[in-house]
């Protein structure tokens, strides 16, 4: 191993210790300075060169170190706190999660406290650290993509880190969600056995809207099994609402008026083309069939009920909170596999086979 290499063989062995958290002395050989000097530039206090500390930074961002704020506490404590990290507070799905967590953990002595990304890696990354720093009993945080920094700081936590949504790839330690593949598969083949074969896809630009694109992936998958591919596609940046979906449905329509199946990524922009398409006079699900995913309750006002597939939002909750609060303060257990079936609602906008 090169002397410049931040990594030594010592500490290179540390880090495949089963969940320990690490220490300044990790950080201070994977440096090669002195716990004090570690310590200086950590805190941002004392006359340390802009060389070394530059050294420090880096061997501590790869290792994963985040510093303990709590004042005269052991490396080693913990306090009764839970984070739970979400992309965003304006998405309706997260607080059916968070509702399920809460139920949970109301009846032990942790408390979940809240960070939001808004789905951005270097964000995800500062809120990590600045919620890992406080030494909480454990971590809930969605997807199962993340940056090599970010996976370093759950991997080096020595918590339990429960990585919630989604199964469709390999977690840190545990992970509780849907097949994101398997319901979009689910939803192709009801489509297509309802017999619709004129099928448009209408969903977000997102690059970093991981589930979305795992749902297409699969839904493109199934209809390719039937010998079908996507008639046409309508994407959208930004918030999903009632008036993305109308604008999408209209020029989708426009551009290809015999579609005779709208399928959206979501129930909100898909409750915007519900409405449009019943203003236009349009017969549905006679002429064309529509369906969205999530299974948002808060639709169910609309003049026609959305076809839709339950994600299973509360029941991800309560499973990842339970397997915070069965392992917080122990050393046993690790590596749960949480996989809930999605389910579908055919609604009134699908043709029953």
């Amino acid at each position: 191993m090169s002397t410049d290499d931040p990594f030594s063989a010592s500490a290179a062995g540390r880090r495949s210790e089963a969940r320990r958290p690490l220490t300044l002395r990790d950080v201070s050989e994977a440096s090669g300075v002195s716990e004090m000097t570690v310590s200086r530039v950590l805190r941002n206090r004392g006359d340390v060169s802009a060389a070394t500390r530059e050294r420090v930074l880096a061997a501590a961002k790869q290792l994963g170190y985040v510093p303990n704020k709590i004042a005269g506490a052991l490396a080693s404590s913990r306090v009764n706190l839970v984070a739970v990290i979400i992309p965003s507070l304006s998405n309706l799905v997260f607080p059916e999660v968070m509702n399920g967590i809460s139920k949970v953990l109301e009846d032990t002595e942790l408390q979940p406290v809240l960070g939001v990304t808004h789905y951005s890696p270097e964000q995800e990354e500062k809120v990590l650290y600045e919620m890992l720093s406080w030494r909480p009993s454990g971590v809930i945080i969605a997807g199962l993509e993340r940056s090599e920094a970010a996976r370093a700081m759950l991997r080096n936590a020595g918590i339990p880190v429960v990585e919630i949504m989604d199964v469709d790839g390999e977690p840190i330690d545990a992970m509780v969600g849907i097949s994101h593949r398997r319901a979009g598969r689910m939803m192709a083949q009801a489509i297509v056995e309802a017999g619709y074969r004129r099928i448009g896809f209408l969903g977000t630009k997102m690059p970093r809207d991981y589930r979305a694109r795992k749902r297409l992936e699969g839904f493109i998958e199934a209809l390719g099994a039937a010998s079908l591919e996507l008639a046409d596609e309508e994407y959208y940046e930004g918030s999903s609402g009632f008036g993305n979906g109308r604008e999408m449905t209209m020029r989708i329509l426009e551009r290809t008026p015999d579609l005779d199946f709208l399928y959206y990524s979501n129930d909100l922009i898909g409750a915007g083309g519900l409405l449009y398409c019943l203003e236009q006079g349009i017969d549905i699900p006679g002429q064309i069939g529509m369906a969205g995913f999530n299974r948002v309750e808060l639709l169910d006002g609309l003049p026609r009920q959305l076809a839709s597939m339950d994600s299973c939002r509360q029941e991800i909750g309560e499973a990842a909170a339970r397997i915070v609060a069965q392992r917080a303060g122990s050393d046993t257990g690790g590596g749960e596999r949480v996989v809930l079936t999605p389910k579908l609602t055919m609604g009134d906008t699908l043709l029953r086979s």
